[in-house]
């Protein structure tokens, strides 16, 4: 686990070198095809080599859930055990980890009425008022969820409006589901912000050199497709989606993608420091591998 731009794809390509291990990706993005660039989805060679579970399974135009990730997640665990090797699990998206390992809240069914007042209120006062009403009665959610992401806002804020209790208090309360697996949780981050920080603009710089305003051309070019649908809401495909619809110019563009992207990290890392029992690494040492070696070989003894 770890924020973007830290180097996880790297690390998982060098431990399935070391050891017999086969890459389930926990990327929200990464399911989607046609979205190559700005997600950092390996390339074709390395795909080919090391092959990676839920990488390319969906189309942009449908939404992909947490709870379809878990499902197929635990069906590509249980696929890869049968095999005699050992899933390595490798992604950002720390909602991923938390549902499969913890299972899903149970939550109430959506309410047509309650939703449609949310939407409203945004509509009339913008989707940060909503974002800040949210804060007022939930606050650790608001800090994981961005203001540009009303799809999670509005579901967060529907959720305390129906039942007079927050999100972060169904989750607290919710059913584990225990599976029948040892976990290791590696989180591979610098130790440096400043750091990361330039990664990240360094990282954007060489996807528009790769191409990436073509691909989001390509998208944006389809009719089904429209800035409301989770894959096109991804960080740096929303910023590139105004851009060719003409709303900013490209340096507010790559400036807006920087920020955005930092701020994914953040959250990414405020996920993780709550996260119990977690192995921590600096992603700036060459030797992560080596430092690795002695943790796996106490949970692998086989190998």
């Amino acid at each position: 686990m770890g924020p973007t731009a830290s180097g996880k794809t790297d690390l998982a390509l060098k431990l399935c070198d070391a050891f017999p291990m086969e890459i389930i990706s926990v990327d929200s993005a990464m399911v989607y095809r046609g979205m190559d660039i700005g997600t950092a989805k390996p390339s074709p060679d390395i795909l080919k080599k090391y092959p990676h579970h839920l990488v390319d399974i969906c189309d942009p135009s449908e939404p992909y859930s947490a709870a379809q990730f878990r499902q197929d997640a635990l069906q590509a665990i249980k696929k890869i055990l049968e095999a005699q090797r050992v899933p390595l699990l490798v992604g950002g998206t720390m909602l991923y980890f938390k549902v499969l390992q913890q299972g899903l809240a149970e939550m109430p069914q959506a309410d047509p009425t309650i939703r449609q007042a949310i939407e409203e209120d945004a509509k009339t006062k913008g989707w940060q008022y909503i974002h800040d009403e949210l804060k007022k009665v939930d606050p650790t959610s608001a800090e994981r969820i961005h203001p540009n992401d009303p799809q999670r806002l509005q579901r967060a804020l529907e959720v305390y409006r129906m039942t007079g209790k927050s999100l972060t208090a169904h989750f607290s309360e919710q059913k584990h589901n225990p599976l029948p697996y040892d976990f290791v949780n590696i989180a591979l981050a610098p130790k440096e912000r400043a750091n990361l920080r330039e990664r990240i603009k360094q990282r954007f710089a060489e996807m528009l050199q790769q191409g990436f305003i073509e691909e989001v051309r390509t998208l944006y070019q389809r009719e089904d497709l429209h800035p409301e649908l989770p894959a096109i809401r991804a960080v740096g495909y929303r910023q590139a989606w105004e851009y060719l619809a003409g709303d900013i110019d490209k340096e507010t563009m790559i400036e807006r993608v920087t920020i955005a992207t930092g701020q994914l990290a953040k959250r990414q890392l405020t996920w993780l420091r709550q996260w119990p029992e977690v192995h921590w690494l600096d992603s700036e040492n060459n030797h992560c591998l080596e430092q690795l070696l002695p943790l796996i070989k106490e949970k692998m003894p086989l190998y």
